[in-house]
């Protein structure tokens, strides 16, 4: 098969810093994950100093290069007073734990469900007894890594070299590299000025349960995390603790055509606008996965959610992220009746009705 075209989200970091607005600058950081070469870290300037939007991985390599591009925009880490997350992945929040330390105490800024899932801190090792499916996820950072996913497979714990690796780190580097601990979170329509502008607090679930996306209204620009991207569509993710979280992130969508936006800045890839033809085409994306896996349970019969996950991604995907969006997907149709699922041998298994031959959400219990 193959390989598709590198997209402008997966290039290499750029070591140039561009000011793309007046008080908004651009630092990319080199992160390496499938389809993804770079995170867009932004500089936002105001009187009181900077704040940071999304710095990065955590761990001395990645603060290193964060560092060298400080430098460059002439930014004096000591006048950092903000650093927001729009949400719980390891590019996006790795950072912020190192700034916070490093500035003598910056804010940071989250949506107020923001719960990441690895503490380098806490054990990893399976522990059943300690998670309940209403254990709240800000409570046990690891809590969703000790036990079985959904759909009944291995969750997605980070490599054990990794683990390992970062284990074996000084306890001050650790601490450096833990998750952050938000201490001005924000709630949907909240407002934070930030550069000289007022921006509002825009809670964008799907991609993950507690993305965040600000909106400056008066300049019709949003910071869109991963919500938007250019090019690629986000991973939608089942593992957290919302019933439907591809419903959710359609409706996400939708709340960006409720909102003037002429300049996007995206987590991954170019500032963009048109964001209208970018819902449109990741609606267009999803309906086409929904129906492939219409066409494959009617044409296969019932399968487990690996099993639709190898039909749906190319080899190299295979896993847990796969799963997941896969499974995320199958209960979409299950809520709207269009399948229903059984447990077989510890397995998910899903059986997608034929067209008006559903009758409402079913799942026989494990």
């Amino acid at each position: 098969m193959t390989e598709p075209p590198v997209r402008q989200e997966g290039l290499d970091a750029s070591d140039e810093v561009d000011e793309i607005a007046p008080g908004v600058r651009r630092l990319q950081l080199p992160i390496a994950v499938p389809g993804l070469g770079h995170v867009n870290c932004y500089a936002l300037e105001d009187a009181r100093g900077f704040a940071l939007v999304d710095p990065g991985l955590p761990g001395p390599a990645s603060w290193d290069t964060l560092v060298r591009r400080l430098d460059v925009a002439e930014i004096p880490i000591d006048r950092v007073h903000t650093v927001i997350v729009t949400h719980s992945h390891a590019d996006h929040y790795g950072g912020a734990t190192r700034v916070r330390i490093e500035s003598g105490g910056c804010e940071i800024v989250t949506h107020e469900s923001f719960a990441a899932r690895w503490d380098p801190f806490e054990d990893l090792a399976p522990d059943p007894a300690a998670v309940t499916d209403d254990t709240p996820e800000q409570d046990q950072p690891n809590a969703l890594l000790r036990k079985r996913t959904p759909w009944g497979g291995l969750p997605p714990t980070p490599p054990t070299d990794v683990v390992e690796r970062v284990r074996s780190l000084p306890r001050e580097i650790r601490a450096s590299i833990r998750a952050p601990k938000p201490t001005a979170p924000l709630a949907d329509a909240d407002t934070i000025e930030l550069a000289g502008r007022t921006w509002v607090a825009v809670h964008t679930p799907g991609h993950t349960a507690d993305h965040l996306c600000l909106y400056d209204p008066e300049h019709q620009t949003l910071l869109s995390g991963d919500h938007v991207l250019p090019t690629i569509t986000p991973h939608i993710g089942g593992l957290g603790q919302r019933e439907d979280p591809l419903r959710d992130f359609f409706d996400s969508l939708d709340r960006m055509l409720t909102m003037p936006i002429d300049t996007v800045l995206p987590a991954h890839g170019d500032l963009f606008g048109a964001i209208d033809e970018r819902v449109a085409d990741i609606h267009r994306h999803h309906a086409r996965r929904l129906e492939h896996l219409r066409e494959l349970a009617l044409a296969e019969g019932p399968m487990d959610v690996v099993a639709f996950s190898h039909q749906l991604f190319r080899k190299r995907s295979w896993g847990a992220l796969a799963e997941s969006e896969t499974y995320a997907h199958l209960e979409h149709l299950r809520i709207l009746g269009e399948a229903s699922s059984s447990w077989v041998d510890e397995k998910l298994v899903y059986r997608v009705h034929e067209p008006d031959g559903g009758d409402g959400p079913a799942r026989d219990q494990p």
